[in-house]
């Protein structure tokens, strides 16, 4: 094994145990005055409507219910944090984006929140961009993607469901996002793909986020 398997599999290692862990809900805010006292690194995940983010978070931690449970109507334009008792990591579930009904209105209001919360948290490490794999970039995506660059914050793309198609129309989504993200000044340039229901990518998902954690 060189030296660089045997990094990523310690890596993988502790990611397994950071999420290993209990993890529960914390808070819901709907305004900045609500936010949290900066205190530990944060990771932030973001995406369409429907796109699986629960369903991630869910499998991530190993706790079916857990992002359903600030998910109940009336919280869908909050910000949602999740905390584990010796995690040194916060996880941030972002507003779902791009309802098909009113994409600008809704689009708008996960702006005017979400932006207030990213370009004010020293905290935050990074946001997860979930994308669906049977999709790719839509319209919507890439105007999130706007308001990321805009604050400086940098942002990597996880495609979810990727189950869901085959392994040859996943490899082209994968580079055809790549190659769009090179243009973006904030993109992190590498993709993950997922599948919450096959457990696909969730250890290199866990070890990226614990290498954010203790960065």
């Amino acid at each position: 094994m060189t030296p660089e398997e045997e990094k990523q599999k310690e890596l993988l290692e502790a990611g397994r145990l950071l999420f290993s862990q209990e993890w529960d809900f914390i808070t819901s805010v709907a305004e900045l005055g609500q936010l949290p006292p900066l205190r530990q690194p944060e990771i932030a995940f973001a995406g369409r409507s429907n796109v699986g983010k629960s369903s991630l978070i869910n499998a991530l931690t190993g706790r079916k219910g857990l992002a359903r449970t600030s998910n109940t109507p009336g919280r869908t334009q909050m910000l949602n944090f999740f905390g584990a008792p010796d995690s040194p990591i916060t996880i941030v579930d972002m507003p779902g984006y791009g309802y098909a009904q009113a994409p600008k209105g809704l689009v708008d209001a996960w702006t005017d929140l979400v932006f207030d919360y990213l370009k004010g948290r020293s905290t935050l490490r990074r946001v997860f961009t979930l994308i669906d794999s049977r999709h790719g970039l839509k319209k919507n995506d890439l105007e999130a993607m706007e308001v990321l660059d805009k604050a400086a914050v940098a942002y990597q793309v996880v495609l979810t469901k990727a189950d869901k198609i085959k392994p040859g129309q996943l490899e082209r989504v994968k580079t055809e996002t790549l190659e769009k993200l090179s243009k973006r000044p904030a993109a992190y340039p590498e993709v993950i793909a997922t599948s919450s229901e096959k457990g696909w990518g969730l250890p290199e998902v866990r070890a990226e986020i614990y290498k954010l954690a203790t960065q």
